[in-house]
């Protein structure tokens, strides 16, 4: 391979300003890296933390432009390593005289070992108005290298020291990758979540992304916290990684080395593209001539549902592989859709459980990786998860000296124990998101498949821990919830032996576990209430204990006491302003509340939320929390503002959710909102990381889904990109659940690990996101035609347009289905919904509903159906129920549920 470089005399003394069609920016002086990118449609607003450049200018402060590398000559064995960010000394820069050159860089005064054998240059330039950045490494020595790992750092603002809120969100931003090789991108989203974002691109076949790098910076105090996760790098190969610090592990793709003869080299290089908004990234990654592709309803895939794939590519297909070859089978689909984009029926094996990689090379020798991960069916998920957290998460010692028996606790799957001491109290203390997360995801269980052995534990462990030693009983403080159960004082329990390898440094003492001013707290409390209320209500008898409406006013006095004040009147709680994680189960306790005619109480509590709301409606950055900045209140914001009527406050929960919560062709980061200090809080293994489904997958996506069904125009890409979002966020918890229904609370990212965290942890509210918003969408695309989330479709329009559409919902909860050309929400309290049909000509739709064929919940004899058009997509016209002779009763029409076969409702559409 012929290879020449331009001699460059001088280095660049200043900064190095810069301008194309899409982007303006400067060229760090000395090192020529990236210092700021701003887009030329907002030229307030940068890309790059330039207002902190100087203060990160250092040796080991990686930044965009710079590259690390392994290599190793033949015959040896040991790997040679080089980073850029290593040595900040001045290097040869100048501005190449062609006109698309911005600046270009030699950088063999960095690594003076290795430039005798490799030698490496970069050039910075623009295409068709974008930046592009390119590196040419070239074999100098006499004999051949292999290239074992080659990264190119990739810096934005997503520091947010010493920001206020609002400043956060205006000038931050964050990075989401889609490892996918060939097609593999990086996006660039703002906080706002409204745009301008910004897309990385490969600019070649060989910048393939094999994997995202953490870069460590050991000198950095402000690296590495909850206002600054850190930075990363496209990963082109990873060898030298996968046989040395991720040797334990088995990487997202295959990891590869390039060989470089002597007298040759290679070049690699991104594309830095600028789009008006997030829904617009995968137009811009197909605008750059980047394979597309679109998965519904997504890349998780429990066993029955039928995966749909559609893939926009220039290229023509050469051929696909499945690793494990036995993960899940692709076949073409005989369907003709606009542009060039082909669809493919995915089906998933029957006997793969986890990670599955679908790889597709194109004729051009591109390589697209798209990463599924295969479950169990939704339902065999919740049963096998209830079980293990009533049998193996089911802690009996009533000599427990701090009265966690009996209950539900947190589960160590890496030592299939109990979870008993910690230094962070609440972990073993059943209360916080981190030890109160297992007895919610049991209690929430219930309300969806009520189990009458899991019933009677959770009665039990309510009326004997919870009401009396988690909360209190009686006295002022009645219905106050402790931060924990678990202390360390050892002088509070004499002969009680605490674990000597812990280190108690900062431990909770019985004073501040016994601190009842968590607001968080109590959502978890009154959620275990209530879904006992709602399986005594749905499954009569399952309860021995007390009555539903027991536990329906315990729920509502937990609530209210939340937000109610003391004698002093102060407040009972703090963080009461926030949008609180899980809280739409209070939605639900709400609805109960007026079902049951308890008028008072639910008049209080929507006074309550009300009060809440107005504090939100008059914040800029409504989304406050206990951290400095946070994905969890977006949930109850979005929740009570659409309640009381206020779009603009609602608005802003959706934007900042766009921001945070992306859409990839990789099971863990679609849908996955951005979380990663909680493991500092609730894992095992305790650090810094980004989260793979984390809660904020399953809990944001809840405002998603709403907004969606509310939305006037259901069809447009637009409004799919949020059900696309949504879908990966809500289906995303069910990967949490391994094959023996334990749980983790989130996985870990770092490649070196990639493993779920062995901690059941935080994982309740992500579980009682995916319940409360689990269900089957049938809608109409503008380029794949009639899809359905959640659901299978088994018979469907024919070529000319004509007939109607069947579906059968394969949802985890299967009490749920939306209907978007008619803007149709129907809803069932119990049972579960066989299939439906809707016939577009006409609108008319049929619902047949039967048993749910799971633990006592096959024992509900009846249901409540409400139905609800939540959008006005047809106009003046509306949806009737057609089936006479239904009563009126609890809010909504009693369906009976026979004891073989379905009910059938039918539903038609009527012109006003």
């Amino acid at each position: 391979m012929y290879w020449s470089f331009l001699f460059l005399a001088g280095a660049a003394a200043a900064q190095t300003p810069f301008s194309t069609p899409n982007w303006q920016g400067l060229f760090a002086a000395g090192s020529g890296v990236l210092e700021s990118l701003k887009p030329t449609t907002d030229l307030a607003f940068d890309f790059s933390p330039s207002d902190v450049f100087s203060t990160r200018n250092g040796n080991g402060n990686s930044h965009t432009g710079d590259i690390s590398f392994r290599y190793r000559l033949t015959g040896q064995n040991d790997w040679i390593g080089a980073d850029s960010a290593t040595n900040r000394v001045n290097i040869t820069s100048t501005e190449p005289q062609d006109s698309t050159g911005l600046l270009e860089s030699d950088l063999d005064s960095l690594w003076p070992n290795v430039s005798s054998q490799l030698h490496v240059t970069r050039l910075w330039t623009q295409y068709q108005g974008d930046v592009i950045l390119n590196f040419t490494l070239a074999n100098v020595a006499d004999t051949a290298i292999e290239l074992g790992a080659l990264g190119l750092a990739i810096e934005m603002n997503n520091i947010f020291i010493n920001r206020t809120a609002d400043e956060t969100m205006q000038d931050c931003v964050l990075l989401d990758p889609y490892i996918g090789l060939g097609a593999g991108y990086v996006q660039v989203t703002r906080l706002t979540g409204t745009g301008p974002d910004m897309v990385i691109t490969p600019f070649g076949n060989l910048t393939k992304f094999e994997a995202w790098r953490f870069l460590p910076e050991r000198n950095n105090p402000y690296y590495q916290q909850q206002t600054y996760e850190g930075n990363y790098a496209y990963e082109i190969y990873t060898k030298a990684y996968a046989e040395q610090e991720w040797n334990a592990t088995t990487p997202w793709n295959t990891p590869t080395s390039a060989m470089i003869s002597p007298g040759e080299s290679i070049s690699v290089a991104l594309r830095f593209s600028a789009t008006s908004s997030v829904d617009q990234i995968e137009d811009a990654v197909a605008s750059n001539d980047v394979p597309v592709a679109v998965g519904i309803p997504g890349y998780v895939l429990p066993h029955d549902i039928v995966g749909s794939l559609y893939i926009n590519s220039s290229e023509a297909i050469q051929s696909m592989t499945v690793s494990p070859e036995n993960g899940l089978s692709v076949s073409a689909r005989n369907e003709t859709l606009s542009g060039a984009w082909q669809a493919y029926e995915v089906l998933p094996s029957q006997e793969a459980f986890g990670r599955t990689r679908l790889d597709i090379t194109y004729a051009s020798g591109r390589t697209q990786a798209i990463h599924y991960y295969i479950t169990n069916t939704g339902p065999d998920t919740l049963q096998n998860a209830g079980n293990f957290l009533t049998t193996k998460q089911w802690y009996t010692n009533t000599s427990d000296p701090f009265h966690r028996a009996p209950s539900v606790i947190s589960y160590d799957y890496s030592v299939g124990n109990y979870v008993l001491q910690d230094n962070r109290a609440w972990i073993a203390g059943i209360s916080d998101e981190g030890g109160a997360g297992s007895f919610l995801a049991a209690g929430m269980k219930q309300f969806i498949y009520p189990s009458a052995g899991e019933v009677a534990k959770l009665e039990q462990m309510v009326n004997e821990t919870v009401w009396g030693y988690l909360q209190i009983s009686s006295g002022p403080q009645k219905y106050a919830v402790r931060k924990s159960l678990f202390f360390y004082q050892p002088s509070a329990v004499p002969g009680y032996q605490y674990n000597k390898s812990i280190n108690w440094n900062g431990a909770w003492n019985e004073a501040a576990a016994y601190a009842t001013d968590r607001a968080y707290d109590y959502v978890h409390v009154s959620a275990l209430y209530w879904s006992l209320y709602h399986a005594g209500r749905t499954t009569p008898g399952i309860l021995t204990l007390q009555t539903p409406l027991w536990y329906l006013n315990q729920s509502y006095n937990t609530v209210a006491y939340t937000f109610g004040t003391s004698a002093n009147g102060a407040p009972n709680t703090g963080y009461g302003d926030d949008g609180l994680m899980g809280e739409t189960v209070w939605s639900y306790l709400l609805d109960s509340l007026r079902i049951e005619n308890l008028t008072a109480e639910a008049t209080n509590m929507e006074s309550l939320m009300r009060a809440r709301q107005r504090v939100w409606a008059s914040e800029t950055d409504p989304f406050g929390s206990e951290m400095a900045w946070d994905s969890t209140g977006q949930e109850g914001v979005y929740l009570w503002s659409t309640y009381f009527n206020d779009s603009t406050t609602a608005n802003k929960s959706l934007n900042s959710i766009r921001g945070y919560m992306p859409t990839v062709p990789h099971w863990a980061w679609n849908g996955n909102a951005r979380r990663y200090w909680d493991f500092l809080y609730a894992g095992k293994i305790p650090q810094i990381e980004r989260q793979i489904h984390h809660y904020g997958s399953g809990l944001n996506s809840l405002p998603l889904l709403a907004s969606y069904r509310s939305n006037p125009q259901p069809g447009t890409l637009k409004s799919l990109y949020d059900l696309r979002v949504a879908f990966g966020g809500n289906m995303g918890p069910l990967s949490n659940v391994r094959q023996d229904g334990s749980t983790s609370l989130a996985m870990h990212s770092y490649p070196e690990l990639l493993e779920w965290d062995p901690y059941s942890g935080d994982y309740g509210p992500n579980f009682s996101g995916m319940v409360m918003g689990a269900g089957t969408y049938l809608v109409d695309h503008p380029v794949f035609g009639m899809v359905s989330f959640g659901g299978n479709i088994v018979s469907n329009m024919n070529a000319n347009g004509n007939g109607d559409v069947t579906v059968q919902p394969r949802d985890a909860v299967r009490r749920r289905i939306f209907i978007a050309p008619l803007g149709l929400y129907v809803t069932f309290s119990a049972g579960a919904v066989q299939e439906f049909t809707y016939e577009p000509s006409t609108g008319a739709l049929t619902v047949s509903v039967g048993k749910a064929q799971v633990d006592q919940a096959s024992n509900a004899i009846n249901t409540i159906m409400n139905f609800e058009q939540t959008s006005s997509v047809l106009g003046s016209a509306s949806v009737t129920l057609a089936t006479s002779g239904l009563t009126m009763q609890q809010g909504g029409y009693l369906v009976n549920l026979p004891s073989n076969g379905t009910t059938t409702l039918t539903f038609s559409k009527t012109s006003n």
